[in-house]
């Protein structure tokens, strides 16, 4: 579908006519959306879903596609008939390993490999929306493109769920490979769907919105042996235990969260596998968020010490790995007092908000500005099916939303361009 841009007049309000092409691409967004829901493929195997996007790209005049960047990663780029400055809005496509629970005609059943293990596959954090939403602002502006004040670099990004691993996320994979540059990129925008509530708002935070995110692995190894004659062995499940119990006390002994709020959790102890054997292996792994680059050195050096003084202890070997990759999502300050009116414009007077405070859950969009060193901005759309109450929180089975605020995302993406492209 290829939409026709409202004639232009004196005086006509660029911003306006955005928002009235970003409207009508909501049919099509509900579309993309419900195909790409039903067919979610996990990081860095997101092959036919970038290739649904390329070719819905590829049908919209004057976007031109790169493909295969980062593995699955595409760039588009659509020059504007007038100059002015290069904004990046971004995406992620890829989804969860977590099997869907809701009657949706449109639900996931879909099976995949993920590290070995067959796995249920669904779009548990929304992701399939943000592709969804991007494709919509991707039509309008092409519809406009004569009229458009500079060049818009749209980025669909692999493997955001990768985690901190030896292998990098997606943003970073993306930056690597030069996405930021040719055209060089003067702004990076993107944005998160959730089950918040009121539905259809959207909800920001200037300066440190989400936390760091690290991954640590420990492995401690002994001497298995029998139940029954204990002395004989020296086994790690006992030590890992104690472990446990001491690196969850690290946040509260070590760390001041006045300086940032830092979170630390343990997700996996894994030990043995019968009741009479005395294991001779523990692993324990889990993460670390932090909005406080000090606390986070603080608690990776804690980790660390506590892990190499128990195994000592006990007489056991040691290995410690922590993988860090998820920069603080920071956005940057005078830019997002810059956006505040396009959200109100997107969303409707009153219904763009300002949070509480930060999220302590992570995001690879952070590296935009950090690893690129390019100003960016994330912001979030609540879209609870329930309207006024919120629904499942993201990475749930349950988690669900509400489709009518795919349309103030689409919204928003475009009159945050719109915006920064007006105020140059």
């Amino acid at each position: 579908m290829t939409l026709a841009a409202p004639a232009f007049t004196a005086g006509t309000d660029l911003l306006q006519t955005g928002l009235v092409l970003a409207d009508k691409t909501e049919p099509e967004v509900i579309a993309w959306r419900r195909h790409i829901h039903q067919h979610p493929e996990l990081s860095y195997q997101e092959t036919e879903t970038a290739k649904y996007i390329a070719d819905a790209l590829r049908a919209m005049p004057g976007i031109t596609v790169e493909t295969g960047i980062a593995r699955t990663g595409i760039k588009a780029v659509l020059k504007g008939g007038k100059p002015g400055p290069v904004v990046a809005l971004r995406a992620d496509m890829d989804a969860l390993p977590v099997e869907e629970r809701n009657d949706l005609p449109f639900r996931s059943q879909a099976k995949a490999t993920w590290r070995g293990e067959q796995v249920s596959v669904s779009h548990a954090c929304g992701h399939d929306t943000h592709v969804a939403m991007l494709l919509g602002a991707a039509q309008a502006f092409s519809a406009m493109r004569e009229e458009l004040p500079g060049t818009i670099v749209f980025l669909f990004q692999p493997a955001e769920e990768w985690g901190p691993d030896k292998e990098p996320s997606g943003a970073k994979a993306m930056i690597a490979q030069g996405v930021l540059v040719n055209p060089k990129v003067d702004v990076v925008f993107g944005q998160h769907i959730g089950a918040g509530a009121p539905s259809g708002t959207i909800a920001y935070l200037a300066g440190p919105a989400m936390a760091s995110g690290d991954r640590f692995e420990i492995s401690l190894h002994g001497n298995g042996g029998h139940g029954g004659r204990p002395w004989t062995a020296n086994s790690a499940l006992v030590p890992a235990a104690e472990l446990a119990l001491a690196l969850q006390g690290i946040t509260s002994s070590k760390v001041d969260q006045s300086d940032g709020v830092t979170v630390l959790s343990l997700g996996m102890l894994q030990s043995g596998r019968r009741p009479n054997i005395l294991p001779e292996n523990a692993e324990l792994a889990g993460t670390v968020r932090s909005l406080s680059s000090r606390n986070q050195r603080i608690v990776h050096e804690a980790i660390r010490a506590r892990a190499e003084h128990i195994a000592q202890a006990y007489g056991l070997n040691s290995k410690v790995d922590i993988y860090t990759g998820y920069e603080v999502v920071d956005n940057d300050k005078p830019l997002t007092g810059k956006l505040i009116p396009a959200w109100q414009a997107a969303a409707g007077a009153g219904k763009a908000v300002e949070l509480p405070a930060p999220s302590t859950g992570s995001e690879d969009f952070g590296a935009y500005g950090v690893s690129g060193k390019v100003p960016s901005v994330f912001w979030f759309i609540n879209a609870s099916p329930y309207g006024d109450k919120s629904g499942a929180p993201n990475h749930s089975p349950e988690f669900a939303i509400d489709e009518s605020a795919l349309r103030v995302g689409v919204r928003a993406l475009v009159a945050s361009a719109l915006t920064y492209m007006g105020g140059q």
